[in-house]
């Protein structure tokens, strides 16, 4: 594995850089490590229909999954904040719908990645299978 705790958080903070949040300045970035050492970014992308509104989870998800990515994942980096101040708040956590779609990529490799959650004064450290207990995934379709 090559990449460690601080440089996937540190590759989620760059990520939040290149978020395009015009309505919220609320800028998010995420990073997810895969066991072959791989790591994939994303950024919140906002629209002015605001439902059309993509998270750095789901953005990360489709370039990985658009990448042809599809090993084990092993880890997820979130960090957020006001532009200029990213990281300075609370820990952000993923949305009900970014723990969905990261449930699907970590069913592919039968993971249950760690989540670190970033914030100013602590980084939360949680399962997936934590902040989603009792997921549906591509098992219940069978």
């Amino acid at each position: 594995m090559s990449w460690s705790r601080e440089s996937l958080i540190e590759a989620a903070r760059d990520a939040a850089k290149r978020a395009y949040a015009p309505y919220s300045d609320f800028h998010v970035g995420a990073a997810l490590g895969f066991a072959d050492g791989s790591v994939v970014t994303g950024a919140n992308v906002e629209n002015a229909s605001y439902g059309l509104t993509l998270c750095a989870e789901t953005v990360a998800v489709g370039k990985a999954l658009s990448e042809d990515w599809r090993g084990r994942l092993e880890a997820v980096a979130v960090i957020g904040g006001k532009a200029g101040a990213v990281g300075s708040g609370d820990p952000v956590t993923p949305c009900g719908r970014c723990r969905q779609i990261l449930n699907e990529v970590a069913a592919l490799g039968d993971s249950d990645p760690t989540i670190w959650c970033v914030g100013a004064d602590q980084t939360l450290e949680l399962t997936l299978s934590e902040l989603l207990p009792r997921a549906f995934g591509p098992g219940a379709l069978e």
